[in-house]
């Protein structure tokens, strides 16, 4: 599994859809500074990428969640990805909003899925986990048994981790941050010298200055 998420994150690094700039960091919605971004909806633009995007989400259901019978993508950014796994594995598809549409049928969950459905809901990316985990109470609230989530990218913040746990969800992902970060250093695409302020980042990111 490690050399496959290593290979996933070495071709996200090839496409500049993760960049990491500790000397020059990004500034998150939630005010945090940050040396890395992550854009995996830019895989969505490379045929070759895109689907081996959708064959690892695949694989990765059906490894750890065969029993699922459909698939819940999260708005906006697991929604093409989601559909494209559903469509691989032939079940049925919805997408969850992060809050209820403000017009027509006020909709939090845009699809039919039936009822029943033992769903596997997938994630572009995985921060603290807040956004995944909502998705998670909307479509439970809505009668829906989740049976996991999948997503490409993870941070890996205890505070994710221990979010999933309480909310009783398994989650795999195709690729985390510390394989990023030892690809990154192996090909050059960050300075050895960075990487020890990258690895202080993702133990206290709230708190973390360059």
């Amino acid at each position: 599994m490690d050399n496959f998420k290593k290979a996933f994150a070495k071709r996200m690094l090839d496409i500049k859809a993760i960049k990491l700039q500790p000397d020059n960091p990004f500034t998150w919605a939630s005010g945090w500074h940050s040396p890395i971004y992550c854009d995996n909806r830019k895989a969505l633009s490379y045929p070759d990428l895109r689907n081996f995007v959708k064959q690892g989400l695949t694989h990765a259901i059906l490894d750890h969640f065969p029993e699922a019978t459909a698939v819940a993508g999260v708005a906006t950014g697991a929604i093409a990805q989601g559909a494209l796994v559903a469509d691989q594995l032939a079940l049925p598809f919805c997408y969850v909003r992060s809050k209820p549409k403000d017009h027509g049928m006020g909709n939090l969950i845009e699809g039919t899925l039936p009822e029943g459905s033992k769903v596997v809901v997938v994630e572009d990316l995985i921060s603290t986990g807040g956004s995944s985990l909502k998705a998670v109470e909307a479509l439970r609230q809505a009668g829906f048994e989740v049976v996991g989530m999948v997503a490409s990218f993870t941070y890996g913040f205890p505070v994710a981790a221990q979010a999933f746990e309480d909310a009783g969800v398994k989650l795999v992902t195709l690729s985390d941050y510390e394989q990023l970060v030892e690809v990154a250093q192996e090909i050059g695409y960050v300075k050895d010298s960075d990487i020890e302020a990258l690895h202080v980042w993702r133990k206290n990111p709230a708190d973390w200055k360059k």
